[in-house]
């Protein structure tokens, strides 16, 4: 209900043009007084109208995917948790309340991928954690750069900080934090190790709230960037693009193939953001955050079906074994692919027209199609390990589409997942774009997706697949699709390094040379001084004699030299 009436709201203050700044003062002493503002526009009404929506559809589907937890309560509450610090985040026109929003959903985020409490679980929510929390810093660092203005309301000084060199810092800072939590190159490792968390999480959480919240960040502070800063941002959003591209062709676990492909999409929405272009960033934003969460639906009733197997090696010939599912499937990863009058279709295909129209060098075009290319490639491998050829798990297990409850939610985002396109673009974009381009560069992106989904269907076969993982080409594998070793520079660099370093360090210094020289070298010294003087105040008769005759001699031996 919330999520039609923000939704309704949002076309209003569209078509109106309107926006509203509300400011609540919570306190007020002598001259200071602390307020805590809102600013609701049609983006920021339209984005939480969606994220209500998925959030919904995902505590529904919860209700038979957690079934038999008996912990689930607190799995929704930490659900609740999370939609209410992205609504935070969406509606804040102030850094400090962003900072709240921001550093709720990287908390909460941690609660909920080391939901299942075991090692890798732990690892995983570790990893989480403590890259976004760099963004968090970031934002910290932000927000003391701001006390050279007035106040926290960046919103009120978005063209003064353009205009001003020194302040560009700001746009440096955000730039870093979007990144960390969009999970752009350096920081991508974590996103595909979040996928430990349950499915529910993965379709809420990495399709349209925590990894787009630092893409919604930049669209909010897009007048900030200076122009090296946009050119930064596209080669890194485009490398991003092409490696998690890459690293799906070569991965054999649904959940994170999904993941890879969400990494992919946010590369597509920052190059286009860098481009200049942010409504066009937002539309992909909210058309991605409907056809992936139903992929991740999907996937969580296959998982959930197959005795939480995520293999897709054990997967096969699910079309005659699950038909609705996989009808839903193939609609999400169409949709993805970018095919004609699916959701996907209207911001992807735009994008790439976009790109052909900008001005921007070889390198990054090339990547462009390239990633694009990949997409298809990847979707393409998933529904032949999936969809077609054999059942390759124990013939004994039954496959049913019996999870009704599941299927209700599958099958109300499959409504919007295939109307939602064509209406969001009539409405984000009032006047229809005019894109005139020669015919090669229009047919460009249809011929590199049949291209890529050739190739795909080429890979897939099980003869190349043997012979890509055989010890001849085994080295390229890895490196392609273990994301070019970032996982192993963000866990072994960061943490196996330094901590190896310091436990030497330890080892000689405090536990070594130092210590025998230093702290307990003077204590022993002290000690048995201190026990020695003690022996002797004790007042021992044969001691006390002793003394007596040492000092009669010493007495003696003094009078005779005198």
């Amino acid at each position: 209900m919330m999520s039609l009436i923000l939704f309704f709201l949002s076309m209003n203050f569209l078509i109106c043009d309107y926006s509203l700044f509300i400011e609540w003062e919570l306190m007020n002493l002598n001259s200071c007084s602390i307020v805590m503002s809102v600013l609701l526009d049609w983006m920021s009404l339209m984005f939480m109208s969606f994220v209500l929506f998925i959030s919904s559809m995902v505590i529904f589907y919860s209700k038979q995917y957690m079934m038999g937890d008996e912990n689930i309560n607190r799995f929704i509450m930490l659900v609740l948790m999370f939609v209410f610090s992205m609504m935070l985040l969406i509606i804040s026109p102030n850094l400090i309340s962003i900072l709240l929003g921001w550093d709720g959903l990287g908390l909460v985020s941690y609660c909920l991928v080391i939901y299942y409490q075991n090692i890798k679980s732990y690892n995983a929510g570790m990893i989480t954690v403590l890259m976004n929390r760099i963004g968090d810093v970031m934002l910290l660092l932000s927000i003391t750069w701001m006390l050279n203005y007035g106040s926290w309301n960046y919103i009120y000084y978005l063209d003064f900080m353009n205009e001003d060199l020194y302040m560009n810092i700001i746009g440096v800072l955000i730039l870093i934090a979007a990144m960390t939590k969009s999970a752009q190159i350096p920081f991508s490792s974590w996103l595909p190790a979040a996928m430990a968390a349950p499915t529910p999480v993965s379709a809420l959480v990495h399709s349209s709230t925590l990894v787009t919240a630092g893409v919604y960040l930049l669209i909010r502070f897009n007048l900030i960037l200076s122009n090296s800063l946009c050119l930064f941002l596209l080669l890194i959003s485009v490398l991003t693009m092409f490696m998690a591209g890459l690293g799906a062709n070569f991965e054999f676990d649904l959940k994170k193939i999904i993941a890879l492909s969400t990494l992919s999409q946010l590369g597509l929405m920052m190059s286009i953001l860098a481009l200049g272009n942010y409504k066009l960033a937002f539309f992909h934003l909210l058309t991605h955050a409907l056809f992936k969460a139903l992929l991740f639906m999907c996937a969580g009733v296959i998982i959930h079906n197959m005795n939480n197997m995520q293999d897709i090696r054990y997967m096969g010939n699910l079309m005659v074994h699950m038909p609705l599912t996989c009808m839903c499937m193939n609609i999400s990863n169409l949709a993805l692919c970018g095919m004609p009058f699916l959701a996907g279709f209207y911001s992807k295909d735009l994008i790439l027209e976009v790109v052909c129209m900008s001005y921007i060098n070889l390198v990054i075009f090339m990547l462009f199609f390239l990633s694009t290319g990949l997409t298809v490639c990847y979707t393409l491998r998933l529904c032949y390990y999936t969809i077609t050829g054999d059942f390759n798990f124990y013939s004994f297990h039954s496959l049913n589409d019996e999870s009704w409850v599941m299927y209700k939610s599958m099958l109300f985002m499959l409504m919007f997942v295939i109307f939602m396109g064509s209406m969001l673009s009539w409405l984000i974009f009032p006047t229809p774009m005019m894109i005139c381009l020669p015919m090669e560069l229009k047919m460009l992106a249809l011929l590199v997706s049949i291209m890529g989904g050739w190739i795909g269907y080429e890979f897939s076969k099980f003869s190349f697949n043997w012979l890509n993982y055989s010890l001849k080409f085994y080295k390229y594998s890895y490196f392609f699709g273990f994301m070019w070793f970032m996982p192993n520079i963000s866990t072994f660099s960061m943490n196996y390094i330094p901590l190896m370093v310091s436990y030497n360090l330890y080892k000689n210094f405090d536990q070594g040379w130092n210590e025998y020289l230093g702290g307990q070298g003077i204590y022993l010294n002290l000690k048995n001084n201190s026990m020695y003087f003690q022996f002797i105040h004790n007042n021992n008769m044969k001691i006390f004699l002793l003394m007596m005759v040492l000092w009669l001699m010493i007495l003696l031996f003094l009078l005779f030299l005198l």
